[in-house]
């Protein structure tokens, strides 16, 4: 061991070992990886090491792709065999519901790429495996890429090929401190100290305490987790093929061969929790005492599913821990505030992803940017408020529980919620508001009659009429809406303009007024659609997606120049916009100043009634608009003064249920559907905001993009033939036999009578009437491309 290195792994599962090798294979060799024990001593010598490409995140499905591709690499890389098992896999859906659910993931994964999966019925997956019973199923998915593979010696496979790119592999060495220091990182271990410029937590099990040690509490947590290894089952022995990998959704269980037995699997709903503080030091080769009567109602469907094993005995049980975030997906990336610190935790499914997050974490760590969005897996899509105890146990265990039970897409679940509420919010509830969540907030909805229920559902829901009337006040009244969840960061100091005109891409607003910016990355690719206010006193403030909170503070603190402040405001301040052609009548009546008289995209500081708020004229509905900012304290008598002066104009509090079919008619994208990292401004038409005439962030590979031949796939606007189901994303889109692009979101046009979605396609196929078709819920539907704002398309009302 030497005493510096670049990058320390501290970790020798199969994530910290594919973070070595990605490191080492793209030239930063000076790397170390650093096991307290021996190699796969933790979670992954014990996991059933089952492989698919499949995945409802459509990025992380990419990821799991490219983790099967690089399996074979590895292995002849290294020399070492890791027993692949490449059956082909079967996934099985036994409700009408799932059944429909399994049909449109089928059409997601051929928008993402994913051509190697079909779906069948009942007889042809009794066909691919003979051991299933087929009673109470309706159908299936088959893809190819799915199979197992040797755990133990994909590990060492992956270390093997890391150490032939001139990485370092060092066990049984405990790490006792860490230190951050002005050059990195100093790594106190049992064989000594050293030092490093990053650290990369693969501690598995051992997260917490490796997080702890840098004064960091990462959201994960272990949970146990059941399978059997059955004796020989003779049909097996009849049949000159393996059973492919198969998941029975309503059953909770997963199957594969093993030799001629089989390895079962099961999710239990009754999960268990295991040292929630981390594994002892210990620990490594170790398993739980099994608990069949604890899984017992999951035993007894795995049995009758697979009726061959009620003839045979169990050879062997393993009950062993594996960690766990909030919302199962890994936790990977730099930690705010810990500069040098990075993330490779919580990758429950570690022989599944793990190749992916190595690659994802290597290119990060050395090209400033994964080539991936990585989102859905970065550690900064969580804030502090996650690190409490209790949250973490029912989150992880909502989502353990939940692993194999359907989710709808308009379906609230209870773990960790209510967390916080803003200051109207019980007021609110008392008048049926429907709440959803966003990061750590309770946000509105819609507003429902006492009593009203929500039927989960994956067409349109039978709160689909109440959303309507909402849209309809909004239209033709004034509608208010609570936009305490929207992210709002104060930028201040003597280089408060010159970094804001730096980092954000467009032009700045003069004093009094605000603009819309997009912010992008190094390489072009977007970072934020976000809106900028001039306040007029020296200060700005920065709006955006409050679930991305935690992630643009990282993104502005890497960018940060001298006597500049970036203030998050999340905890200090709330609000209601107005939106609709009485908004302006409503806001007059509480202030004597001159709100009324601000010009669209106008920003200032008045009094509401009693309060002194920050308003903006501006919304994103398409209607005249306003937007009053006021302290959180505030917000609740906010509310009430805005209600009874809007009380003789039709004034109605709507929720952002209502917000999405407004904003689809007119086309106003909004981030993690049409603007996402992984896009660029050409793309998206952001690039409209952009002012070429100085210098920004990202701006040599945005004008290589302009100057080039341009994006392969644009923004268009899609009107659908749909029935009783709009589109929601990801739902492939046709021209012919060729697919041509993909819907980024969709929602009905209340106002136009419309299904409306918003989509990438290719440039050949973005004119306005050119016919189309898109998979809705499974079903092909026929489509055109329309022109961009359907709603008032001159923006004419919300400019009046």
């Amino acid at each position: 061991m030497k005493s510096q290195y670049r990058v320390v792994v501290i970790g020798g599962g199969v994530v910290g070992a594919s973070v070595l090798y990605h490191l080492a294979k793209l030239g930063w060799s000076d790397v170390c990886l650093i096991e307290r024990s021996v190699l796969t001593a933790g979670s992954s010598w014990h996991a059933a090491g089952g492989i698919h490409a499949l995945n409802a995140d459509p990025n992380i499905a990419a990821l799991q792709a490219y983790t099967i591709d690089l399996l074979s690499d590895i292995e002849a890389e290294s020399g070492q065999n890791i027993g692949l098992h490449m059956t082909g896999g079967l996934t099985m859906a036994g409700t009408p519901d799932r059944w429909a659910w399994l049909q449109s993931a089928y059409r997601t994964f051929q928008s993402i790429g994913i051509e190697d999966c079909r779906l069948v019925t009942v007889e042809e997956a009794i066909a691919l495996n003979p051991i299933m019973s087929g009673d109470g199923l309706l159908g299936g998915m088959w893809a190819d890429r799915e199979g197992y593979i040797d755990t133990t010696g994909t590990v060492h496979a992956y270390a093997g090929a890391a150490k032939k790119h001139g990485a370092e592999v060092i066990e049984h060495n405990r790490v006792l401190e860490l230190n951050q220091t002005l050059q990195g990182w100093e790594v106190v271990t049992e064989k000594g100290t050293v030092t490093c410029e990053h650290v990369v937590n693969a501690a598995g099990l051992w997260a917490k305490q490796v997080g702890r040690m840098a004064g960091i509490e990462l959201p994960v947590s272990p949970l146990n987790h059941h399978y059997l290894i059955s004796d020989t089952i003779p049909q097996l022995e009849d049949i000159d093929f393996e059973v492919p990998m198969t998941v029975d959704l309503e059953g909770f269980t997963y199957l594969r061969q093993d030799q001629k037995g089989v390895l079962l699997g099961i999710y239990e709903i009754d999960h268990q929790h295991w040292m929630m503080d981390g594994a002892p030091w210990e620990y490594g080769f170790e398993l739980q005492q099994e608990d069949p009567d604890r899984i017992e109602h999951e035993l007894t469907l795995g049995f009758e599913r697979y009726p061959c094993l009620q003839e045979v005995g169990v050879k062997t049980w393993v009950n062993g821990a594996f960690t766990f975030s909030p919302d199962g997906n890994p936790l990977v990336g730099p930690v705010p505030g810990k500069r040098g610190y990075w993330s490779a935790c919580a990758v429950m499914a570690g022989f599944l992803q793990g190749g992916g997050v190595g690659k994802s974490l290597a290119e990060w760590m050395i090209h400033g940017a994964p080539e991936a969005d990585v989102y859905g897996m970065d550690v900064a899509r969580y804030g502090v408020w996650a690190e409490n105890k209790q949250y973490i146990k029912e989150t992880t265990g909502q989502f353990y529980s939940r692993r194999f039970v359907m989710t709808y897409p308009n379906e609230q679940l209870p773990a960790g919620r209510p967390l916080k509420t803003a200051g109207a919010y019980a007021d609110m509830t008392a008048v049926g508001c429907q709440w959803g969540q966003s990061w750590d907030l309770e946000v509105p909805l819609y507003f429902a009659e006492p009593g009203f229920a929500e039927t989960p559902s994956l067409k349109r829901s039978n709160a689909h009429d109440i959303v309507a009337t909402e849209c309809k006040a909004v239209r033709e009244a004034v509608g208010l809406l609570d936009i305490t969840g929207f992210s709002r960061f104060e930028v201040s100091g003597p280089n408060a303009e010159s970094w804001l005109d730096r980092i954000m891409a467009s032009k700045l607003p003069k004093p009094g007024r605000a603009r819309l910016a997009p912010m992008l990355a190094e390489d072009g690719r977007l970072k934020g659609d976000l809106t900028i206010f001039n306040w007029g006193d020296g200060t700005w403030w920065i709006m955006g997606s409050y679930y991305l909170r935690a992630w643009h503070l990282r993104w502005f603190n890497d960018h940060m120049d001298e006597g500049v402040t970036v203030r998050d405001l999340g905890e200090d301040t709330a609000g209601f916009s107005l939106s609709g052609p009485a908004s302006k009548t409503v806001i007059e009546k509480l202030t004597d100043g001159p709100v009324g008289e601000l010009p669209f995209m106008g920003c200032g500081a008045f009094d509401i009634g009693p309060l002194r708020c920050k308003v903006g004229r501006l919304s994103v509905t398409g209607e005249l608009g306003y937007e009053i900012h006021c302290r959180a304290g505030d917000h609740a008598t906010l509310r009430r003064i805005l209600l009874e002066a809007g009380a003789g104009e039709g004034i109605r509090e709507i929720g952002f249920n209502a917000l999405l079919s407004l904003r689809i008619e007119k086309s106003f994208g909004i981030w993690n559907a049409e603007f996402t990292q992984g896009y660029t401004p050409g793309m998206t038409a952001m690039d409209r905001w952009i002012d070429w005439e100085k210098d920004f962030v990202g701006k040599t590979a945005a004008r290589a993009e302009r100057d080039g031949n341009g994006p392969a796939q644009i923004q268009v606007t899609l009107e659908i033939e749909a029935e009783d189901a709009d589109a929601s994303g990801y739902e492939p889109i046709w021209a012919g036999e060729e697919k041509v692009g993909f819907v980024t979101s969709g929602a009905y046009g209340h106002t136009l009578g419309k299904s409306l979605a918003m989509a990438l396609v290719n440039t050949e196929h973005a004119k306005p009437d050119t016919a189309l078709s898109v998979h809705v819920v499974g079903v092909e539907r026929a489509a055109k491309v329309i022109p961009p704002s359907p709603y008032d398309p001159e923006g004419r009302v919300m400019r009046v």
